[in-house]
């Protein structure tokens, strides 16, 4: 029997068939063309579905479930998405609506948190009980795993790492708070910080790797310029270090998990990052005589992480 897995994002619903050993063997993808009323996406998702079985040359008489990752926040009292701002969605009740069209049991999480447990169970996290995932993208997506288990909180809304502030009076986020993490440890923010050095230093490299044309900086041209020894390049490089491990020291002094492991494309770029984060979280930790220690280690699933991580949910 197989579980069917749906990471419904903003521009793409990807859906997979996932095996008892965690691999996917059959895939689907639509455009989610959002905003667009629910039961129009949730046609889309059934679509994609559909793809994903065919794909996998199997029927739905061997489906288990269907577990759905969204953004935003999911009410598991209610099958609620309760509010979800890249879809527009206020009180939406998805599960309700998704069985009525996919005819199996559907689980649904927050996407963050579907992702966590995919690392979890089939990815970094190599079947550790406590465990967090921290993205480096758009913004600054987080989950957390306390013995083996999604923490949710008390209202469903549990795990919003990138919300902690760590500069009082600092960047505006449009959470509405200053000073947010995801403010300064982001891709985002790091192309932000970038462009900033850049425009102080015209002599930088930066300018080269991206040709010469700001709306082209990215993860890469900041990087490449560092292994080219600019030395602005490394500069923002470090700081922008700084700030992400600074988040994570946070994380682990509040959670102490066994493994926090760092996903989003800047992942990528392996041990020149995460020796960085390694020191700088040792010197700001608060278990600093404690027998163990968490693990900071790479995201290994990518993009597949919410998929798995989404079929792998249940009541």
């Amino acid at each position: 029997m197989y579980r069917i897995g749906v990471d419904l994002g903003g521009t793409n619903i990807a859906t997979g068939v996932i095996d008892e050993n965690y691999k996917i063997i059959g895939r689907g993808k639509v455009k989610t063309r959002a905003p667009r009323p629910a039961e129009a996406i949730f046609d889309s998702i059934k679509e994609a579905v559909d793809m994903a079985v065919v794909n996998a040359g199997i029927s739905y008489d061997d489906i288990v479930s269907v577990g759905i990752g969204t953004p935003g926040s999911v009410n598991k009292d209610t099958g609620a998405i309760e509010f979800s701002n890249n879809l527009k969605f206020h009180n939406v009740p998805a599960k309700a609506m998704l069985e009525e069209r996919l005819k199996k049991p559907v689980y649904l999480e927050n996407d963050a948190n579907a992702a966590a447990l995919g690392e979890a169970v089939a990815g970094s996290g190599n079947g550790v009980k406590n465990f967090v995932a921290v993205t480096l993208g758009t913004g600054v997506g987080s989950g957390i795993i306390i013995d083996g288990k999604i923490y949710r909180g008390s209202n469903f809304c549990g795990g919003e790492m990138g919300h902690m502030v760590i500069n009082v009076d600092g960047i505006p986020c449009n959470c509405g708070r200053k000073g947010c993490w995801e403010k300064y440890a982001s891709a985002t923010a790091l192309v932000s910080q970038a462009v900033e050095a850049m425009q102080g230093d015209k002599a930088s490299l930066l300018w080269q790797t991206c040709d010469g044309d700001l709306n082209k900086v990215d993860g890469k041209s900041i990087f490449d310029a560092l292994d080219l020894g600019d030395a602005t390049a490394k500069a923002v490089v470090d700081r922008y270090l700084y700030y992400v491990s600074i988040g994570i020291a946070n994380v682990v002094n509040a959670l102490q998990p066994e493994t926090v492991c760092v996903g989003g494309g800047i992942s990528g770029q392996g041990e020149k990052i995460l020796k960085p984060i390694r020191d700088i979280v040792k010197a700001e930790r608060y278990s600093v005589y404690a027998d163990k220690q968490a693990n900071i280690v790479p995201a290994l699933l990518g993009n597949d992480a919410g998929i798995i991580g989404a079929a792998l949910l249940d009541e």
